[in-house]
Formats: structure tokens, sequence, C-alpha cells
């Protein structure tokens, strides 16, 4: 449970993070949602445990207010933690199809061959379909999650993100995402 535990302190201490890279309020309200669903399911006596564990390996800082009270928030060390362990279960909610695509591709230099692969990794466990070598299709909203990814492995100038209304082979795609 211990690291679980941590993970979800990281997690919900970095959903001001979270909140900062979406742009779609519906999608701020879902975090925000999530984090007050994850909070009611920590142990309070674990959590202070923990607390003071990440406070110790200096993921986390306190802060005191005016009024006394501390608040805890994230060191840079802290919020690199917190990103890998939401990169790590980050998943697309496969909605109902808008008809539309959205495209990734990419042109990562040699010398980040490891960031190329991971994002190549990545990509086809989140069930994008691999067009190219380094263009990938996927047929629902991931804008924000692409972002995410996207800031996290820091690959903002190698990547572009698009979305298409139409590609020539769409019904093989449709085929390859069963929407037909």
């Amino acid at each position: 449970m211990e690291p679980a535990t941590k993970g979800k302190i990281l997690l919900l201490l970095s959903s001001g993070l979270a909140l900062g890279f979406t742009y779609s309020p519906n999608k701020q309200y879902k975090i925000l949602e999530l984090t007050a669903k994850e909070w009611q399911k920590i142990n309070k006596r674990k959590l202070s445990q923990q607390i003071n564990k990440l406070y110790k390996s200096q993921l986390i800082k306190a802060e005191e207010n005016p009024d006394g009270s501390f608040t805890f928030v994230l060191t840079k060390k802290g919020k690199s933690k917190a990103m890998a362990y939401n990169v790590q279960n980050i998943k697309i909610k496969k909605e109902k199809w808008d008809g539309k695509w959205r495209i990734v591709s990419f042109d990562i230099p040699e010398k980040s061959k490891k960031a190329r692969d991971t994002l190549r990794w990545k990509l086809k466990k989140l069930g994008f379909y691999e067009l190219q070598k380094s263009v990938f299709v996927f047929p629902y909203p991931c804008e924000d999650e692409m972002d995410f990814i996207i800031e996290f492995f820091n690959l903002r100038k190698y990547v572009r993100f698009g979305i298409l209304e139409s590609i020539d082979n769409e019904l093989h795609l449709r085929k390859i995402f069963k929407l037909i």
C-alpha cells in the first residue's frame, strides 16, 4: 500500500499542474472530481506517515500560511515523480466517435532515440494505430492527454498533433477501431 499511497499523494498534489495543462473546463471539472474521490480513499493515518516520508525525501515542502497553518507543495523533484506516476496510469476515454481523426506525428532526432521509442510505445499502449513509423492515428479526443505526454517527455518541438475531418484510408481505420 505504501507506494500506491505515496503515488496518490504526489498525484493529488500535482492536480494543480494537471489543471494547468488542461484547457477544457469539462476536463478541469473531471480532474477536480477525480481528485476529491481519490482523497476520500486514502487512509488518514497512512497519509500522515507518507507525507512525513515525502517531506524527508524532499519530494514535498511545507510552506507556512499567514494564519499559521501549513500548505504542502511539490518540489521540482516531487513534480517530476508525480508526472511519472501519472504518465504510467494515463488512459484515454473512448467516447462516442465524433467522426474526426487525431494524428500525432513526430521527427525526434537520433540522439533522443530512447524518448522516441518510449513515445512510440506509449502511443501504441494507448491504442493509437501506427500509419507510418512516426505517424499515429486515433479516433477519440485526446489533446489534453497528448499535451501531458509530450510535456512529460520534453518533446514539444518534435511532435505535432492535429485533427482531421477525413483521411483517404478511413474505411480501413474504421475497421481497425471497430467503428463500423
